[in-house]
């Protein structure tokens, strides 16, 4: 259906829109579907701070020639019927919220996904907002702990599509929730679930993604945001400082990164013996390829093959129920004079 300009000054329009980010994930499980999407990541200022001849060199030339055969492999091990987990996971979590933010409005509040990198883009997402009608527009960025590489890139996608825009929406922009008290409560929630059913380990080990150790030099606050919540967990399941750490993930390149690094914590562990090491990944609010291949798999394996025995993942909050509920109370406290939500009493 077709509306005119009266059409569409007069229905009504939706109060408010949501922007769900996250980081991306190629179209498919092949070596040419990884080299578009690597290139786009890679070549993302705020992910690779180097001097961009240099580094346009490097990542043409010896990069992009081998990595995305050997990093379509690994998206072959977690692939679902239905496509890439991050993808899939997140439009389920777009549902959860728009059916909360309804209930709690009592009128529809789209949200739409957009990937940093990849398809869906953030720019199609911002113009499927605009298209049905929002003038307001709150970003969620999917990354409780603000970094620059991430929530800051998500930023300068979102300016980079509305600068071309004649109307420019209100935004609102979710800079990090790294201390939310729904947010650790849908944690230590997942943490409880599984040693309820399963017991308590021994240790708990809480692995972020890391960042060069440089950027944290030179200001970024994300290694303050994963020990505060580091910290907030840790206190909220009772644990004493012994049996919980703190380690980060998936370091690329040579340069030092934030540690301690996941993979040698957890081989020295492993090769002291280690019995019942739990694992979790609070800083990904969808399981996808770092945490279902890199800690749920190889990790384990490095473990195990060091001499350590019960590892088990806990799986990122995803769509829970709990996590939607405090991702919803997020929004809401952001839209602000833009919504009356029901009372929940």
């Amino acid at each position: 259906m077709r509306f005119t300009a009266t059409d569409r000054t007069t229905r009504r329009r939706p109060p408010a829109g949501v922007l769900l980010a996250n980081l991306g994930t190629p179209d498919a499980p092949t070596a040419g579907a990884l080299r578009p999407y690597l290139r786009e990541f890679l070549s993302d200022a705020r992910v690779i701070e180097l001097p961009r001849a240099a580094w346009w060199l490097i990542l043409n030339l010896f990069i992009l020639p081998f990595r995305p055969r050997k990093s379509a492999a690994l998206y072959r091990a977690i692939w679902e019927d239905d496509g890439s987990p991050l993808l899939t996971i997140t439009r389920r979590q777009a549902v959860g919220l728009a059916e909360r933010l309804e209930e709690r409005a009592g009128r529809p509040v789209p949200v739409a996904v957009g990937m940093r990198y990849g398809r869906p883009s953030i720019a199609s997402a911002l113009r499927q907002l605009r298209d049905a009608g929002c003038d307001r527009i709150v970003v969620l960025p999917a990354y409780p702990q603000y970094a620059a590489a991430t929530t800051g890139s998500t930023f300068d996608a979102v300016a980079a599509e509305i600068v071309r825009w004649r109307a420019v929406p209100e935004l609102r922009f979710v800079r990090s929730y790294a201390e939310h008290p729904g947010y650790i409560a849908a944690l230590a929630a997942s943490v409880r679930e599984v040693w309820e059913a399963d017991g308590e380990a021994n240790r708990l080990v809480m692995s972020f993604h890391g960042i060069p150790r440089r950027y944290a030099l030179d200001g970024d606050p994300y290694p303050r945001e994963c020990s505060r919540t580091a910290v907030l967990l840790a206190e909220a399941l009772g644990l004493e400082p012994r049996r919980w750490k703190m380690v980060f993930q998936s370091r690329f390149g040579r340069e030092p990164w934030l540690k301690p690094y996941a993979d040698e914590t957890l081989e020295r562990m492993g090769r002291d013996g280690a019995r019942g090491v739990d694992v979790m990944c609070p800083g990904f609010a969808a399981d996808c390829l770092e945490t279902l291949e890199e800690m749920a798999e190889t990790n384990r394996e490095a473990f195990e093959d060091a001499g350590g025995t019960g590892y088990r993942y806990i799986p990122a909050l995803n769509d829970r129920p709990d996590h939607l509920d405090a991702l919803t109370d997020i929004l809401l406290t952001n839209m602000g004079g833009w919504l009356h939500p029901r009372s929940t009493r």
